[in-house]
């Protein structure tokens, strides 16, 4: 029973509103930033942020919040979370949520939904959500009971942050959000999962397998870089003189200036894989690389190392699962082996060779429209090594995330699981957010750009510096790629672009057109400095693309 004042009236000030308790439950788990745009009927959530301490970033377009709080979630392992109205608004979310879920990265996802008495018929702008988001989340709920709020959030965030990490989705009808619980709530307390040891008998299987092998490789991937195994990656590769090679999403977590570093997987064909027996699989997962082209015969053994289980895959058979953390693992195995045992990991020199070449020719190229090479070797030259550059999907990733060298992990994104187009401009705000000591650069072609340029504005008016890198050629060049390869000829790919160094300006932006080879790496140093939002046009020449093709024979996804 509540307590009555002086006039009789019941005092119900100790029961807040669920747009409020939520709000606090969003604090409780360290939420810092909230991407969106409000709608009618999340009108009391929105107001609700003001004076939390969570800051709300208003978006020109739900789907570049969805992006927005996939990387944030991508670089701090806490969940990004975006938020919509119900209908249209949360149907934009869609695309960032499964793209966070396909790549492994922790969010939450929040939209409006209509009242509770109208949900269960046809009624405006009502559609059921739940479903639509099943499909591509850890879980989707709706809540139903403001008593229910803390421990939906909690469950929310947990689910999200666990590994393997993914996408949440909770719907909040409008009369829940303004209703209240039966009485005084609070946030949950969070409990931290703690990295396990592996088991000692796994270990051993796993010893018995690395000492019948001749030329064992490791491929490092996403989960290695969340799991933090970048110097445990460097002790078991030196210690053993094991070749390493990395997924695009693990790019970084072994060094590529390392002598063992075989670059990102796909490039040159598979050279140290072909003649390899036991792949020592850290943190891999197969949406990154299709097992069927590092073992097409599907006769190498492999040793899982993850937090958890390996996906079934008839070419990625698995000798022994070793699960647990992944530095942990590759300690304890490194210890368990004989002593003095070691490998020859020459392959590793002969692509580190392939690769400096490439990257040669690029630096050596003056040609204009740029070679692809060129762009990549400017964009290194100045970035510095922890600095983070996002490659949207296209030519433009199949180029960076190749012959990009990387020094750490997670500072050369790209979408991987489900290759989005887009999410690279709306990334790239997210990024300097939660690194705001890093100089970030979101590299794009055209077509991308045009996708969500409408954030250039978001990230003007929420003064979040950053510099976009437009690879310009009036076309979808990935698909001319792969229509020219298979069938001779490419057809519906090209289209034209406005004015893009007005365009930028528009928006309050600086812009700046490439009208040379040489002009490239000092308008990127100059814009990488300022304090402001740039953008560049640069023109690519991507006949090299075939030409790079015709030495290799085939073109390798992911794309």
């Amino acid at each position: 029973m509540g307590s009555e004042d002086a006039t009789g009236s019941r005092n119900t000030a100790a029961v807040e509103d669920v747009a409020h308790l939520l709000v606090r439950c969003l604090r409780a788990e360290g939420v810092e930033y909230v991407f969106g745009i409000p709608g009618e009927e999340n009108i009391r959530f929105v107001d609700a942020l003001n004076g939390s301490g969570i800051r709300y970033v208003l978006v020109r377009h739900e789907q570049a919040a969805s992006f927005m709080a996939e990387i944030y979630g991508r670089l701090t392992g806490r969940a990004g979370v975006c938020s919509a109205t119900l209908g249209p608004g949360a149907i934009n979310l869609l695309l960032g949520t499964a793209d966070a879920t396909t790549n492994s990265a922790p969010m939450v996802a929040l939209a409006a939904q209509g009242s509770l008495r109208r949900t269960h018929k046809e009624s405006h702008q009502v559609i059921d959500l739940v479903s639509m988001f099943a499909p591509v989340t850890q879980w989707a709920a709706q809540i139903e009971c403001p008593d229910a709020v803390p421990e939906m959030t909690r469950k929310a965030f947990k689910t999200a942050q666990s590994e393997r990490p993914g996408a949440v989705f909770l719907a909040v009808p409008e009369d829940i959000e303004a209703a209240r619980p039966t009485e005084p709530l609070a946030p949950l307390q969070i409990d931290a999962v703690r990295a396990d040891a592996p088991s000692s008998s796994q270990i051993a299987r796993a010893v018995e397998v690395l000492t019948t092998a001749r030329h064992p490789v490791v491929l490092a991937g996403h989960g290695a870089a969340r799991a933090g195994a970048s110097a445990a990656l460097v002790r078991f590769a030196e210690g053993l003189n094991i070749p390493v090679a990395t997924t695009f999403h693990g790019k970084g977590v072994f060094p590529d200036d390392h002598p063992n570093a075989l670059g990102a997987i796909g490039f040159y064909g598979n050279f140290g894989f072909d003649a390899a027996d036991v792949l020592i699989c850290v943190g891999y997962e197969i949406q990154e690389f299709d097992p069927v082209k590092i073992n097409p015969n599907g006769d190498k053994r492999i040793l899982h190392v993850h937090r958890f289980p390996a996906e079934v895959d008839a070419h990625y058979p698995v000798s022994v699962g070793v699960k647990g953390d992944p530095s942990q693992a590759l300690d304890a195995l490194a210890a368990a082996l004989p002593e003095g045992l070691t490998f020859d990991s020459g392959s590793s020199e002969k692509i580190r060779t392939l690769l400096d070449e490439e990257l040669q020719y690029g630096r050596d190229s003056d040609a204009f429209p740029l070679v692809p090479q060129r762009v990549v070797t400017d964009v290194r030259a100045a970035l510095d090594r922890h600095d983070i550059v996002l490659a949207d999907t296209g030519a433009g990733k199949m180029w960076m995330a190749r012959l990009y060298p990387a020094y750490e992990p997670d500072t050369c994104l790209v979408s991987n699981g489900l290759s989005t187009m887009g999410f690279s401009l709306p990334g790239a705000i997210a990024a300097k957010l939660a690194r705001p000591d890093r100089r970030v650069l979101a590299m794009m072609g055209d077509g991308s750009f045009l996708m969500n340029s409408q954030e250039l504005e978001t990230a003007v008016r929420e003064r979040v510096p950053l510099v976009v890198l437009v690879l310009v050629d009036e076309e979808y060049g990935l698909i001319t790629w792969k229509m020219e390869l298979e069938l001779g000829r490419h057809s519906h790919t090209r289209f034209t672009n406005p004015n893009l160094v007005a365009y930028a300006e528009s928006f309050g932006a600086r812009g700046y057109a490439i009208e040379s080879a040489d002009q490239l790496l000092p308008v990127l140093r100059r814009a990488l400095d300022d304090d402001t939002v740039s953008v560049i046009a640069c023109p690519v020449d991507y006949s090299e693309n075939l030409r790079l093709t015709d030495r290799l024979g085939t073109l390798q996804g992911p794309f």
